[in-house]
């Protein structure tokens, strides 16, 4: 501890909490969605804040502490998207989610304790699990400009609040809208807050129900896309900034936190990659060997997130709909754009993975089995036949 309190500086105290304040607006009304869509109560609501928050900031800040260098772990974001997704046309309940989270981390931590994953992951074509991730979050941009027919107000000035934003300070775009759709919701008296109140969070605990459709529809879609979206840039980034860190070992560790925390309401936890470049970056020290300090202060900010996880349902439960839906749609257009561009990106594999978005994007569903699997399988499908007949 005397080693970090010397190593730790403003700049990276800072990079530490601008970390958690991109990671958690940009995204965490995607979480609440997902909770939402499986029917949480808002007592299940803020035990997923508390079992994430404990989650990501133990696993960033104790390993950070004995490597010495920056490991940053988040929740799973297009994970969060898919768990949305297929709960809105699955019909799943609440154990059979949970369920799902400890296939889903059983998964994790066999690919990471067998040391699998970056040879798994290789035989699944990018494109494909592009395309996959582009159409699970396409239908949260696709909703954010439907919003504007209900509130085209506060949907417009977010828009235009998010676009310059952009420009401006990128960094920053996504809390700025926040704080902007805020006020105008706030000076509209749409903002209720009387009955939050930032008392500790009482974790839910909820007894897993195992069933192959949620197998099926929830726990491999989490799985894939926790995998092949989150984890393979989160050691890119790793790698792109010089660090030499044990891989498998680490997912190996989320996925046992998963496993752990998933009856109380941790999905999936991942290596990060955007808030793993800000406690990675210059921004955060001049000396790499002193950046580790960034991501232990972000980790130490997201327990204290998830202690009080009731005030923040709380405060989410008091924004208006148009507003969670549209910070969630703006939050996520670069992430669309980037899958949609890898997707795309190889010309061999552009007509399977333009199938697989589709496919995933129209919500279908057959046999309780939600669009991420089929497609997925559409996908593989196509380029199974592209194969054939390619000489």
């Amino acid at each position: 501890m005397s080693s970090f309190l010397r190593d730790l500086s403003l700049s990276a105290a800072t990079a530490g909490f601008v970390a958690v304040l991109v990671g958690f607006t940009s995204s965490v009304a995607i979480v609440f969605s997902a909770a939402t869509a499986l029917g949480a109560t808002p007592a299940q609501t803020a035990s997923w804040m508390w079992a994430l928050g404990l989650g990501m900031g133990l696993c960033s800040a104790l390993p950070s502490l004995w490597l010495k260098k920056p490991v940053m772990v988040a929740w799973s974001t297009p994970g969060a998207a898919v768990l949305a997704t297929a709960a809105a046309s699955g019909g799943f309940t609440m154990e059979q989610a949970v369920g799902a989270f400890v296939l889903c981390a059983l998964l994790i931590t066999l690919a990471g304790a067998t040391g699998a994953f970056e040879r798994v992951m290789d035989r699944i074509p990018m494109p494909i699990a592009s395309a996959l991730l582009a159409g699970v979050l396409a239908r949260f941009g696709l909703d954010a400009f439907v919003a504007l027919r209900s509130d085209f107000g506060l949907v417009l000035t977010m828009l235009l609040v998010y676009l310059v934003g952009r420009r401006a300070w990128p960094r920053y775009a996504v809390p700025v809208v926040l704080a902007a759709g805020t006020l105008f919701a706030t000076l509209q008296g749409r903002l209720q807050l009387q009955g939050v109140s930032l008392a500790l969070t009482v974790p839910q605990w909820v007894t897993p129900e195992f069933t192959l459709g949620a197998a099926v529809s929830l726990a491999l879609p989490l799985f894939v896309v926790t995998m092949a979206s989150q984890n393979l840039p989160g050691v890119a980034a790793i790698r792109a900034a010089g660090y030499t860190m044990p891989i498998s070992r680490i997912i190996t560790l989320t996925g046992a936190a998963t496993l752990l925390l998933a009856p109380f309401g941790a999905f999936a936890l991942n290596l990060s990659a955007i808030t793993a470049a800000i406690c990675m970056g210059r921004e955060a020290h001049e000396d790499p060997a002193r950046r580790y300090t960034a991501a232990v202060s972000c980790g130490v900010i997201y327990v204290v997130i998830g202690l009080f996880g009731a005030a923040v349902a709380g405060v989410l439960t008091a924004f208006p709909r148009e507003l969670v839906v549209a910070i969630a749609g703006l939050a996520l257009l670069g992430s669309i754009g980037g899958g949609l561009a890898a997707a795309l990106k190889d010309e061999h594999h552009r007509e399977a993975a333009l199938i697989t978005f589709l496919v995933t994007l129209s919500g279908l569903s057959l046999w309780g089995i939600g669009s991420a699997f089929w497609g997925v399988v559409a996908g593989a499908l196509a380029l199974i036949v592209q194969g054939v007949r390619r000489p």
